[in-house]
């Protein structure tokens, strides 16, 4: 008689604590862990609400509240100023690995020398599929963009239109390439590759505040 349970490994308690360590250890966790900016401003927002309270706006005047509150607005205009606004953790601002059709891990530039490599070997289409991933993969990583999962290659040159006008018929192009070659079958070619490798060579290099200017 067959006995289901037989082949289930049911921990002791050292053995549960050193599995939980394990997976507490993997550095997805503390990706995924706020910032100590995330913290003040939870805290803060904490402090006003008790601060403004029915029992304690009773207790304290209006005029102590309204300089407690430009206080604290104060600081938090000084804190963005000098640090920026609050990141999002990388877990959930590197949550596109389903890029473009593929689940792909590899950095922008780890994708920019795997389409080199395959443009010096002749296989335009790879080339052109890598190129355009990792032209979205760099805006990624420098936060200019943030595609919903799942998004197509026309909706990230869209976003980008919008980070960087100047370079919107450019991206577009781009992302026709990559759609002729990904899902029409329509071969790549050398031209069309060198086209959408300097409109990536290009973003690169460009900033929002310059584009602005």
């Amino acid at each position: 008689m067959i006995r289901p349970f037989d082949d289930v490994v049911v921990p002791d308690g050292d053995d549960a604590r050193q599995w939980a360590e394990q997976e507490l250890s993997n550095p997805r966790y503390a990706d995924a862990k706020p910032t100590w900016f995330d913290l003040m401003a939870r805290d803060i927002g904490r402090f006003l609400a008790d601060l403004f309270s029915s029992d304690n706006s009773n207790a304290v005047g209006p005029s102590a509240l309204i300089v407690v509150s430009v206080v604290i607005f104060g600081a938090l205009v000084a804190a963005l100023i000098i640090w920026g606004r609050p990141q999002r953790p990388r877990a959930v601002r590197r949550a596109l690995g389903g890029l473009l059709g593929a689940d792909d891990d590899r950095t922008a530039a780890q994708l920019r020398a795997d389409a080199e490599r395959s443009a010096r070997a002749g296989k335009w289409d790879d080339a052109t599929v890598l190129r355009f991933r990792a032209l979205a993969r760099g805006l990624l990583e420098r936060d200019l963009i943030d595609p919903a999962p799942g998004a197509t290659a026309q909706s990230i040159a869209r976003e980008v239109g919008t980070v960087f006008a100047s370079e919107s018929s450019a991206v577009r192009t781009a992302a026709g390439s990559f759609d002729d070659v990904r899902y029409l079958r329509h071969p790549a070619t050398a031209d069309s590759y060198a086209q959408l490798a300097a409109v990536d060579e290009r973003l690169c290099a460009l900033h929002p505040e310059a584009v602005t200017a």
